[in-house]
């Protein structure tokens, strides 16, 4: 959407920007083209002249001087001149009985018959087009100042821009409603009014789970309360650890809510790898996890992460690791800067990217799971990718 943004700010300048281009060509070529008319005009105007010359000497035997001047031209009666002009045509081959050239921005005539031979100045100068240049000015103003009034007329959408990435960073207190009368303010509105919807749907979710978390904390509690009564000490531990496995996973629910609704703050900090696949070991709760888990440090790396978040990607991946192993048995390998979670499984029946999915099913569904790891790890800027070798399934955090 905002690449698409500013390429319509880029088609607006190209437009314009072809608008003022064509104009101005269309403003040189009327130019070139009344030059090119007025050229014809004025030489058929010379040959004309000349040929009443040769017509009056015939007849009076001398140049008329006094139409000459009527018509804007005069005689060339400087010798030196003269000389200069005439050796000028002989230069340049136009030493013929009738010649027109330009010679020192004055444009000089040559007639040179059987009768007489004179150099004449044409003073005729095409006008400039006043009025030409002033509707052209005026069309260029316009252009102008239409381009400008469009620009700013696109000012609240560069607004509305900045405020749905300040929502699409989590930010839900934005207020984007707008009192303009054309689509950009319908828009903003419309806009404003499904933050308003998205905020009450969320603050309504979020009170909903925190008054399922709340109430469901207090049977847990005289659940252990009443486990520490039992005489049976097997039993006692047994509860111990069951109600204490409820507790947890009703805190993983309190941290998921916040990253879905991304209402939290990170703690990044640096970890080693090793420190976090053993903290994430001791969330999953299992007994003998020596037994279930190969923990393999080939090299240990620091991370910089959020630990509790990071911790329950980890938790996820093992928890997905041994429900999923064929041997109920997973290598975890820590090396090379990178996190891999190994088991003895079938390949996926789908791409990765379908798992990532919320409540994602299949016949080996992976439910929540790997669309909370999903979440965590964008938070992260981190990776994970999957590949199946030898009857193996590799998830590697990157």
């Amino acid at each position: 959407m905002f690449n698409g943004f500013r390429s319509l700010k880029s088609k607006i300048r190209l437009i314009f920007s072809l608008a003022l281009l064509l104009l101005a060509i269309l403003f040189i070529v009327s130019i070139k083209y009344d030059r090119a008319k007025y050229d014809e005009g004025n030489a058929i105007h010379e040959r004309l002249v000349a040929h009443y010359l040769y017509n009056y000497y015939l007849i009076y035997g001398k140049i008329d001087e006094a139409y000459l001047e009527s018509q804007n031209f005069s005689l060339i009666k400087d010798k030196a001149k003269v000389i200069n002009i005439e050796h000028y045509f002989k230069e340049k081959d136009k030493y013929k009985k009738y010649a027109v050239d330009t010679y020192k921005l004055q444009r000089v005539i040559l007639i040179n018959n059987d009768r007489f031979k004179l150099y004449l100045h044409n003073k005729n100068k095409p006008q400039i087009p006043f009025k030409r240049i002033f509707i052209f000015s005026i069309v260029f103003l316009l252009i102008i100042m239409l381009y400008f009034w469009v620009i700013k007329s696109l000012k609240p959408l560069s607004e509305l821009k900045n405020k749905i990435k300040t929502f699409s960073q989590g930010d839900l207190n934005i207020h984007c409603r707008s009192d303009r009368q054309d689509e950009i303010a319908e828009v903003a509105n419309e806009f404003d009014h499904a933050v308003e919807m998205i905020r009450e749907l969320l603050q309504s979710r979020q009170l909903f789970l925190r008054a399922i978390m709340h109430e469901l904390k207090t049977p847990i509690a005289k659940g252990r309360l009443v486990s520490e009564m039992l005489p049976d000490e097997k039993n006692k531990a047994r509860m111990h650890s069951i109600f204490e496995r409820l507790n947890l996973l009703i805190d993983e629910f309190a941290k998921i809510e916040k990253i879905t609704s991304r209402n939290f703050e990170l703690s990044i900090k640096p970890y080693k790898m090793s420190d976090i696949v053993e903290a994430s070991i001791d969330l999953l709760m299992v007994e003998n996890p020596k037994h279930l888990i190969d923990l393999q440090i080939k090299k240990d790396y620091q991370v910089e992460v959020d630990f509790e978040l990071f911790t329950l990607v980890v938790k996820n991946l093992l928890d997905n690791g041994l429900k999923y192993s064929a041997d109920k048995h997973i290598t975890v390998v820590i090396a090379n800067n990178k996190l891999e979670i190994i088991n003895e499984a079938e390949a996926l029946n789908e791409p990765l990217e379908n798992y990532f999915k919320p409540f994602h099913t299949s016949k080996k569904g992976l439910g929540l799971g790997l669309y909370i790891v999903k979440s965590i790890l964008d938070i992260h800027k981190m990776e994970l990718k999957y590949q199946h070798e030898d009857g193996r399934n590799i998830f590697t955090v990157v």
